[in-house]
C-alpha cells in the first residue's frame, strides 16, 4: 500500500465527514464531487483520504463498498481486516440495506411504488462505461432488483426512496430511468438538468441510510441528513421533505 501524504486541510476535512466511529468501523457522509475510490482528477480520494485515520502501523481503514462521485451519503469502511471481511460477507449475502433518495422527473412514477427487476449489462464507449437494461439472456446479463417508493411528487417532480437490493454499477440510475423517471441531473442516463426554472447542480442521488449487522454484534444503522443542494432543490419545485421516511420500502424490497 502505497504511502499517502495528507496536508492537515485534507486531514480536518475527511475528520469533518465522520458520523459514526467505535472500534470496528467508522462511516463518513461523504460530499458530492469526491471520488470514492480511482478517480482521475489528480486530488485525493476518499480511500486515500482515510489516511488520516491510519494505526501506527499505517493500516488505514478499508472501504466496505463504494458511491458514485457524484452521490452523497452514507459510506462504511472496515477499521480491520476482520472487519472488513465480515462486511464483505454480510454485503455479499444482501444482509447490509441501503436506503436512497432521489430527485427524479417528470414526476412520480406510476406506480407510484413497486419494484424493478431489469437485468443489466455493461457497455463501454471509450473511457467511459455505462449500463443498459437488457434481456435475462443475455450473455452479460447481471441480475439487478431494486425496490422504489414515492414520498412527495408533482408534476414536475418526484422524491423517491430507493432500496436496491443488488448492488450493480449504476443501477439506480439505469433503473429509474427505464421506467421513465431518469435522476435529475444525470445526463448520462437522461435525466433532466434544469426544474420548473431550477437547475440541478449535480445527480440528485443521496444514500441516506444503511442498516447492516456490525462484526462486534447485533445490527447497527447509520443516518445521513438530507444534504443542503438536494433540499435546495426541493424547495424550489415545491416539494416538502416528509418527516417520516424508509417506512417501509426496506423490509417490502423482497417484494415484486
Amino acid at each position: 500500500m502505497k504511502t499517502i501524504i495528507l496536508s492537515p486541510e485534507e486531514i480536518a476535512f475527511v475528520r469533518s465527514l465522520v458520523i459514526h466511529e467505535d472500534a470496528e468501523v467508522l462511516a463518513l457522509n461523504k460530499p458530492p464531487g469526491l471520488s470514492s475510490q480511482g478517480g482521475r482528477i489528480a486530488v485525493h480520494t476518499l480511500d486515500e483520504l482515510l489516511a488520516a485515520f491510519a494505526k501506527s502501523s499505517g493500516v488505514r481503514p478499508r472501504l466496505v463498498h463504494r458511491l458514485d462521485r457524484d452521490t452523497s451519503g452514507v459510506i462504511l469502511t472496515a477499521r480491520s481486516q476482520p472487519a472488513a471481511a465480515f462486511l464483505g460477507k454480510a454485503m455479499m449475502s444482501r444482509r447490509v440495506k441501503k436506503t436512497y433518495l432521489a430527485i427524479v422527473a417528470p414526476g412520480a412514477p406510476d406506480p407510484r411504488e413497486g419494484g424493478i427487476e431489469s437485468p443489466l449489462r455493461r457497455e463501454s464507449q471509450g473511457r467511459e462505461a455505462y449500463m443498459r437494461v437488457c434481456e435475462s439472456d443475455h450473455p452479460d446479463a447481471q441480475q439487478a432488483s431494486t425496490r422504489y417508493r414515492t414520498l412527495a411528487s408533482n408534476d414536475t417532480a418526484a422524491l423517491v426512496e430507493l432500496a436496491p437490493r443488488t448492488g450493480r454499477m449504476h443501477q439506480l440510475r439505469v433503473h429509474m430511468a427505464s421506467i421513465g423517471r431518469p435522476i435529475a441531473g444525470d445526463p448520462r442516463y437522461g435525466g433532466a438538468l434544469v426544474l420548473a426554472g431550477a437547475p440541478a447542480p449535480r445527480l440528485m442521488l443521496h444514500a441516506a441510510a444503511l442498516t447492516f449487522p456490525h462484526p462486534a454484534g447485533g445490527e447497527s444503522r447509520i443516518e445521513a441528513p438530507i444534504p443542503a443542494d438536494i433540499a435546495a432543490v426541493l424547495a424550489s419545485i415545491g416539494l416538502d421533505i416528509p418527516t417520516r421516511w424508509n417506512a417501509g420500502v426496506d423490509e417490502d424490497a423482497s417484494r415484486t
